[in-house]
């Protein structure tokens, strides 16, 4: 892929911090799929069996939301507006089942220790509620009203 065929300036810094948690993501499959997998077909266990497929689920969705994100980064400016709307809308999907993939995670990690398995179920839901609250849109306040107060 030469420089011209892709327009770095697009890039946002938000777009690049998606890429990166879903490169993370999808390392993070990839390595339990091998080495959980390997462990399997030696000690069968039903709750990884579970986990497994619901990570192996994911990763195909994991490799389209790069397909997509590549796409759109070489043929931004040549798209129409619909298709690139149907396209983030794709790519959003992509995101939402790769995060589902966490579920098989802490299963694994449920499986290993009941205690790892909590710790990390509760860690997650007040991590979602701490950037649910810090992603809220945030009212500009105007400098005349504020001095008022």
């Amino acid at each position: 892929m030469s420089e011209e065929s892709v327009n770095v300036e697009s890039r946002t810094s938000s777009q690049d911090k998606r890429w990166t948690i879903m490169a993370a993501l999808l390392g993070t499959n990839t390595a339990l799929m091998l080495f959980q997998g390997i462990e399997q077909s030696k000690d069968y266990v039903m709750i990884r069996e579970v986990a497994l497929a619901i990570i192996a689920a994911a990763l195909p969705f994991q490799a389209i939301y790069f397909l997509i994100y590549t796409f759109v980064l070489e043929h931004e400016q040549r798209l129409p507006a619909e298709r690139l709307r149907k396209l983030e809308l794709a790519s959003a999907l992509c995101q939402v089942v790769s995060y589902g993939s966490l579920v098989g995670v802490a299963m694994m990690w449920y499986n290993l220790s009941s205690w790892v398995g909590i710790s990390f179920v509760a860690s997650s839901i007040l991590a979602i509620f701490l950037i649910r609250n810090v992603m809220a849109p945030v009212e500009v306040v105007d400098q005349k009203t504020a001095d008022v107060v």
